[in-house]
């Protein structure tokens, strides 16, 4: 699953094989092909890896004492992956702006859930700081994510993402609520 996501990050799905997958798994393509019968298997296979490494952030994060320092850890963590998103954008956002374009598989659905549960995440720690509309503040803050994403990729300069990134860092500092800081 882990070696799906990459390569379905890396090249698309649409140019993405049963062998790329297999060689990136470093295994005989045949057992790819024993788990993943079709091209959606192995996208499903990637957005289920975007799934378990979701989990895995939230885990991590929800160790950190507040929301706030939850946030800004989030924002961190988005751009220590700066190179990563100025050569490929976001995993999750790019996979479920290509599914989208495709006429069958109802993936695309599949790949909005990932990124619900992170804006439902998101807006659950705008709520514990207590401040108004968390669900508007969690979309202007992962909205700006995948901008940033998205433009450090059209233009291929990571530096959007640090300089953005600080923003968002500041912004989250300035809004009231919460003893952290």
């Amino acid at each position: 699953m882990a070696a799906a996501a990459e390569v379905v990050h890396r090249q698309g799905v649409e140019r993405t094989t049963i062998a790329d997958i297999a060689r990136a798994a470093d295994v005989p393509t045949g057992n790819v092909y024993y788990y993943f019968k079709t091209k959606d298997d192995l996208v499903a296979a990637a957005l289920d890896e975007h799934s378990r490494q979701l989990d895995a952030l939230v885990e991590e994060l929800e160790r950190l004492p507040g929301p706030r320092e939850r946030l800004v850890a989030l924002v961190r963590g988005w751009v220590e992956q700066r190179e990563l998103a100025a050569r490929f954008g976001c995993p999750t956002g790019t996979l479920a702006a290509e599914l989208d374009k495709r006429a069958e598989g109802g993936l695309d659905a599949e790949a909005g859930k990932v990124m619900r549960r992170l804006l439902d995440w998101v807006a659950g720690q705008f709520g514990e700081l207590g401040l108004p509309d968390p669900d508007g503040l969690a979309l202007t803050l992962v909205g700006a994510y995948q901008g940033m994403s998205l433009l450090a990729n059209a233009l291929r300069d990571p530096e959007v993402m640090t300089k953005e990134g600080a923003r968002l860092i500041d912004w989250l500092g300035s809004l009231p609520g919460g003893e952290e800081g």
